[in-house]
Formats: C-alpha cells, structure tokens, sequence
C-alpha cells in the first residue's frame, strides 16, 4: 500500500469475517525475456476482466531531498501523451476497451496501471507499451504538472492526518529516502526540469529493473507471445550501479509537537519494523492486528468504544523491502489528546508485559488473513501483487509461506516483537494548541 492511500485505509475500520475462502486455482506462468524482463501472466475465469501493473524499480528509494518525487513526477508527465497520441487521445483511447490507465510513483517501485475487459486484452497491452516504451515528455507539460503536483502537496498539508503521517516518516526514517513522500517537497519540486525528467527515465526504464503481470480471463500463451513482441525490442542493460546500498536509519526515542490549526489531534505512536522478507514480518503483522484489527482490536475496544477517547483508532504496519513502519495512530479532540496519548502508551505497554490471550491471538489472526484473502480478488490486485513480490525478491510461492507464517505466530512470538520493534516508541502529535 502506498503512504499516499494509507490514510484513507486508516480511517475506515472494517469488520471483516473470520476467514475468507480459499482463492481459486489459477494458471501463472512466469518468463524472462532475453532482454530482462519479468513477466508474469496469471489466468483466471472468475470475471471478464484483464488488468495490467508494471512495476519499475524506481521511487523515493533512489531518491534524495534534491530529487525528492521526481519518480512521480515523470510518470505525471508520462501520461500526458506519446509519441503516437495526446494525452485525451490515450484517455480516450482507454475508456473505449471499457478500462483506464494511470501511472505513479511509489517508495520502492514506480507503476503503470492498466485494466480494461479482456477481449481487449492486445490492445490494453498495446497503449501499456505505448506509455512505457514511447512517452512524449513534452517540455511544456512539465511547467503544468509541476503547478498541478505543488497544489496536491499543499492540500496534503493542510489535511492534518496526511500532514502528520508525513512528518511522522520524516521523523522516525531521518536521512534514509524513506522519509521522503512520495509527492516530493515544494523546493523539489521547483528545481525539476524537462531535462531533469527525461535523464530520469532514461535511467530507470530499463529491461532488468521492470516487472510486467497480466491477470485475468486471458490465454496466456498469446499473451507471453504479445508481451515479447511489444517489449522485446527494448534493449537490455545493466542497471545495477543505480541500487548502492543505504545505509539504515538509526532510531532515538523522541516526542515531536507540531502545531496546526484543526478539529482533531492526530497522535502517531510506532517504530521501524521489519522488512518483508524477515522472519519477524508475521509476527510484526499479528502484533498490529491485535492492537488495531478493525473494531475487534485493542485500540478501538479500549480507547475509542470504551473510554471515548478517540474518533479514529488503528494500527499499520506497512512492509517495504527496508524497514517498514509499525504506526499506532489515533484522531482525537484538543480537549482529550493527552489523555488519549497517555491510555495509548499504556495499551504498549501492556501488549509488552502481558501475553495475548489465545482468542483474542485467533481473533487477530483471521482478521490478518480474510482481509489478505479479501484484497487478493480483484484481477488489479492480483496483478499488482504478482508485480510486487517479484519487484521486492520474496519469490512467488510468498502468499501461501505467508499465510502459514501468520497461522504459526504464538503469543510469545507477539510479545516479544512488541518488545523488540516498539522497545523506544516514536511519539507525533499533531493538531491545535492544547486548551489551558
């Protein structure tokens, strides 16, 4: 999930069944091209649908506060027109195969997004090539971007929660690029070029750093044969001189107050977790549902239902292939946010001291995995899902070692990542001047 719709997650608690069925048998079919590309075709009957991500390696992970969203900002200007057609010409061109087509930039990738009905399926991958492999990056499209993405950055902070999960990654990440949003900053912004977003794409639209899946009711056979005739004439390369390693935040226990004129007080409470390919990532996932698995977890029963100390009351923990981000986030009143903060902390420190009854252990667990099970059933999520398991390297057969990793977490195993990954809790508090 991107830090971009994460606060729109977070402020929709849902009741989600025990456990969701089981996903039907499909048909994946993985290749690489002799240039380097991934692709990853997955067949299914369910709809007549056909959706598209192409995920590239790139986003704020390559980034620095100098190239803060540019990442984004090519793909802004990307789907403004090709080489073959306007921009409204593309919209049009999309909406007439019943689909749409969008591109962004993320933290450890940059996507192209594609979904059409699936006897259009050639030519959804025809206009998903044509944005890739011939975007026009007109020079007077980057002036108009830069002035549209300077206003979405300016509502974002002026929106307390998005402002305040802004600076809470600012603070917890510090110099790594993970601190940086997506969106860049406005001095990023400013200096960003036409030159600047062409040396962009150049750099990164590379065979070795993409990943193409297909899901849907497709043949698969004449998918691979037509994804390797519209990409395989992309020359190879190597690319790996742009991937130097970063060296990981270091984290110091701190409180920050930022004052902003709102309704509400946001308070977020968390730590760097694990990556995604860690032993501890399960166990980390359990220990947010426990604490805010929709309106069964602790934060809502304790906080929210019971003592009225909240409006909004959930956990994240947001897995990346660096150290992810375990949050404990609460939208509160002026009048009660310091009481919220406190009975918050409390809530840490009891899911540290104490073992998690082994209900309320199954209680998380289901909610863990019907809500995994749920957002896996749409063709775009899947394609989406396949795309980023191979983008992140934790193999395709992740889903199902996932699951069994969950269904094996043990109180203990709850307790002690709670001591391990919020052992000096970052505390954010955002919102109006306390009352006197």
């Amino acid at each position: 999930m991107s830090r971009r719709g994460l606060v729109a997650a977070l402020l929709v608690a849902l009741a989600v069944p025990a456990l969701a069925p089981a996903q039907p048998r499909d048909d994946v079919r993985r290749m690489r091209l002799p240039n380097g590309l991934s692709v990853i075709v997955r067949q299914s009957d369910v709809a007549p649908v056909v959706a598209v991500s192409l995920l590239i390696r790139m986003g704020t992970r390559w980034e620095t506060p100098e190239t803060a969203g540019l990442s984004n900002f090519v793909h802004a200007v990307m789907v403004k027109g090709t080489a073959r057609r306007s921009g409204s010409d593309l919209a049009e061109a999309v909406a007439r195969l019943g689909g749409k087509l969008s591109a962004s930039g993320e933290a450890d990738y940059s996507e192209i997004r594609a979904s059409a009905l699936s006897r259009f399926w050639r030519e959804l991958l025809g206009l998903t090539a044509e944005l890739a492999l011939e975007p026009k990056l007109a020079p007077e499209e980057v002036d108009r971007e830069r002035d549209f993405l300077l206003s979405r950055l300016q509502r974002r902070r002026d929106n307390a929660p998005s402002r305040a999960f802004d600076e809470f990654y600012a603070l917890l990440y510090g110099r790594h690029p993970y601190a940086i949003p997506a969106l860049g900053t406005s001095a990023s912004l400013a200096r960003f070029d036409h030159a600047a977003v062409v040396e962009r794409y150049r750099a990164f639209y590379r065979p070795d750093r993409m990943v193409l899946a297909v899901s849907g009711q497709v043949p698969v056979d004449d998918v691979l044969a037509e994804v390797q005739r519209r990409f395989g004439a992309l020359p190879p390369g190597s690319s790996a001189a742009l991937d130097a390693p970063v060296p990981p935040p270091v984290v110091v226990a701190r409180r920050s107050v930022i004052e902003q004129a709102a309704q509400q007080t946001q308070i977020l409470v968390g730590g760097l977790a694990p990556p995604l390919d860690h032993p501890d990532h399960a166990a980390v996932k359990v220990l947010s549902s426990v604490l805010g698995g929709g309106m069964a977890g602790r934060l809502f029963v304790e906080l929210r239902d019971k003592r009225a100390l909240a409006y909004t009351a959930t956990a994240l923990y947001e897995p990346v292939k660096e150290p992810g981000v375990l949050v404990l986030y609460l939208g509160t009143t002026p009048e009660t946010a310091a009481q919220a903060e406190q009975a918050l902390l409390a809530e840490v420190g009891r899911v540290k001291g104490e073992p998690v009854p082994a209900e309320e252990l199954a209680r998380a667990k289901s909610y863990l995995l019907g809500r995994y099970a749920m957002d896996r059933r749409t063709s775009e999520r899947l394609a989406w899902y396949l795309a980023f398991y191979d983008v992140e390297g934790v193999g395709a057969e992740y889903p199902e070692r996932y699951r069994r990793a969950v269904q094996a977490v043990t109180a203990a195993d709850v307790q002690r990542a709670a001591t391990t990954y919020l052992a000096a809790p970052v505390t954010l508090v955002l919102g109006p001047r306390p009352p006197r």
